[in-house]
């Protein structure tokens, strides 16, 4: 009698999320559900499924009530705690079959032979898409006559795409590239009802319209040829999660995340958007749209996201602008100059841009990276990311010859907000291995090269230093000398300024590790574990040092960056009196924008100042003409408010990730997906009896 006879085969799966100090990843587990619901299609009662998030509920149910299939993701946010999970379970069900599935896996057999080595609590790995594989996994299980015969089922011949150990404990594989070209064989999550319980006002629903990714990026898991073609959801039944979505959301969830490699690069794309304007329109959601937009065809990503009422940013993923460097990562077949030229179509279609730059590439250079962070800045790109590189397994990059080739010198560092006690009384911590120098770059160039990267990720913040930024290029002055000036002349900003900007300093240094060991082994002890729970370690430092500059010195930052344009505009060629003048009604216009939008007493705290100049519309996208344009015949007086909505929205996000400065750096992260227009104060003209905003949003 086959165990199908006996019992429903009892499958847990998850995708796991730390909570310790915030919710560090808050989207949905739709990678698992979608396991789920292809195994529910084939085997029906058979199997009885239990989805998982949160650690402390997988962490009691192995424990209490162990399965006897554990499938989990393996990502580099969850690896260690997914592997300890595993551990666990081991021990509560020594026959409990194991399954890691995720892009975080060895390319090479070589190194897919040490990994499995190494995580010996591992049965089984699905390293391409998980559905097929790990029903692969079940069909063998339910073909066991007992429990006991389980171990024999799944060592006795290689399982089709999986790697697995056989009777001796040697690997054997089978990872033919299983990817299904017709999603909908997938039933969805959503409508079976799957995902219903993950609607609890934390996480953030995830949609998905499509899978794989035409470029080859060697950094990116996603970059390899077998994972090359794109496949489709129906867009009928995308149509129809979005709908789900929108009726069961919480009143306090106003994100959604498209986990699609490249949204907005294909035609259907626009119909989607289309279809998620509707639903903004009849439900108020979603506000915010996650995603990752197309590298190429930004034209048609343009008209995709003008349907979508400034919810969604175009995303520039640049990584760099030096040939040289784009050739060592195969990503040449991306046109950066296309990219670029279409910033004027972003502007006039009043949409906001991120552009991603990695830190630390193949061949890369101090000299070249300055000038990519030039050229950006020159094509008035509204926010700029610059990431460390991060080594993954599964890449390319980081391949045995690839490292050695460009003389890769790496440190660890722990991923913010990844850790967590689990009930066995170990502390796990997740980390990363990033690059911090080459045969390219010193160590020293990477650090003051973070520094900027900060500096330009706090000042270039849309509207709130526009007004200085558009003063500066009417008198043909390089804006990008405004960021170095604040780099180079540190000890002129205020003792506050000055100081987050050397903490940031410290902090850079502080949070690598020679050696992962050592990084776990300093984490183990309570007092450096502490250092973790109050936001002293452990942190996304660059976001962190942003959310610290913003709820606790924006308006002295505000005043560095006064200073610095200030000294810029008296050396200029252009300098005279009136310019004196213009730039005084400019930096208050900067002031107003920015002062204290996230103080507890924020509603009462508005700014007054009076203006000769129509600075509103003078910052009009529409309009090409100078500022002394714009001149008045009377003063205007501005109070610079924050509106309800914009205060509900702010607490409702720190009400979900909690006032300390962690929760904050998350709810900032938030808020910035529209450029943080839904952040910054507004400007109120007050004239008698009337009051009007000065823009509309």
């Amino acid at each position: 009698m086959s165990l199908k006879k006996t019992r429903p085969l009892k499958i847990y799966l998850g995708d796991l999320t730390y909570t310790t100090v915030t919710l560090a990843t808050e989207a949905f587990p739709l990678n698992v559900g979608y396991i789920a619901s292809y195994c529910k299609k084939l085997f029906g009662n058979d199997v009885e499924i239990t989805l998982f998030k949160y650690i402390d509920e997988i962490d009691k149910a192995v424990n209490e009530n162990p399965p006897d299939i554990l499938g989990l993701s393996n990502y580099c946010w969850s690896h260690n705690v997914s592997y300890e999970i595993f551990k666990m379970c081991k021990k509560t069900n020594p026959n409990v079959v194991t399954v890691w599935g995720g892009p975080n896996f060895p390319i090479d057999f070589p190194s897919q032979k040490k990994f499995m080595e190494r995580y010996k609590e591992v049965d089984i790995y699905v390293p391409t898409e998980g559905e097929t594989g790990f029903s692969n996994v079940v069909k063998k299980v339910l073909k066991s006559n007992s429990v006991d015969e389980v171990k024999q089922q799944i060592t006795q011949s290689p399982i089709d795409g999986c790697i697995s150990r056989n009777e001796q404990g040697q690997i054997q594989c089978s990872i033919s590239t299983l990817r299904i070209s017709s999603l909908d064989e997938i039933p969805s999550p959503y409508l079976n009802g799957m995902m219903d319980k993950f609607f609890d006002g934390k996480l953030t629903p995830m949609l998905q319209t499509n899978r794989g990714c035409p470029f080859h990026c060697t950094f990116c898991t996603d970059g390899r040829d077998e994972v090359n073609k794109v496949n489709s959801f129906d867009i009928k039944r995308v149509q129809s999660e979005i709908q789900y979505i929108a009726e069961h959301i919480p009143k306090n969830t106003h994100s959604l995340h498209i986990s699609d490699l490249n949204f907005g690069m294909y035609p259907r794309d626009i119909e989607i958007c289309e279809s998620l304007a509707k639903i903004q329109e009849k439900f108020g959601y979603p506000k915010y749209i996650k995603c990752t937009t197309g590298k190429n065809q930004k034209d048609k990503i343009i008209k995709a996201i003008k349907k979508l009422n400034k919810s969604l940013r175009v995303t520039m993923s640049v990584q760099s602008l030096d040939p040289d460097v784009l050739n060592n990562i195969r990503r040449d077949n991306i046109s950066v100059d296309h990219m670029l030229a279409l910033y004027p179509a972003i502007k006039e279609a009043d949409l906001q841009t991120t552009s991603e730059v990695i830190l630390g590439l193949p061949g890369e250079t101090y000299s070249n990276h300055i000038q990519t962070l030039r050229d950006l800045i020159r094509a008035k790109m509204d926010e700029i990311v610059v990431h460390t590189c991060m080594l993954l397994d599964g890449s390319e990059m980081n391949l045995p010859e690839e490292r050695k080739k460009w003389g890769m010198k790496t440190k660890f560092r722990a991923l913010q907000r990844d850790f967590a006690e689990l009930s066995s009384g170990k502390k796990v911590i997740e980390y990363e291995e990033v690059v911090v120098g080459s045969n390219t770059m010193t160590f020293e160039e990477y650090i003051n090269l973070r520094i900027l990267a900060f500096i330009i990720f706090v000042t270039n913040q849309g509207i709130v230093f526009d007004a200085i930024q558009k003063l500066l290029r009417e008198q043909d002055i390089d804006v990008f000398e405004l960021y170095y000036g604040m780099l180079t002349n540190k000890k002129n900003s205020s003792g506050k300024t000055q100081k987050v900007i050397e903490q940031f300093k410290q902090a850079t240094i502080d949070e690598l590790w020679d050696s992962p060991q050592k990084l776990l082994e300093n984490f183990q002890k309570d007092s450096e574990y502490k250092k973790l729970l109050d936001g002293e370690a452990g942190t996304n430092v660059i976001y962190h040092y942003k959310a610290v500059v913003i709820s606790e010195c924006m308006d002295d930052w505000t005043e560095h960056v006064i200073k610095a344009a200030h000294m810029i505009i008296k050396n200029s060629n252009n300098y005279n009196d009136e310019l004196e003048n213009q730039f005084e009604f400019i930096a208050n216009y900067c002031r107003g924008l920015s002062h204290n939008v996230l103080g507890q007493d924020r509603l009462d705290t508005n700014p007054e100042y009076e203006f000769e100049y129509d600075i509103p519309s003078w910052l009009s996208p529409k309009t090409n003409l100078k500022l002394n344009n714009f001149k008045l015949d009377a003063k205007l007086k501005i109070s610079f408010q924050l509106d309800d909505e914009q205060f509900k929205m702010v607490q409702d996000n720190i009400d979900i990730y909690g006032h300390s400065r962690i929760g904050k750096s998350k709810t900032l992260k938030m808020l910035f997906s529209d450029g943080g227009q839904k952040l910054w104060r507004r400007p109120l003209v007050t004239s008698d009896q009337t009051t009007y905003l000065c823009w509309n949003d």
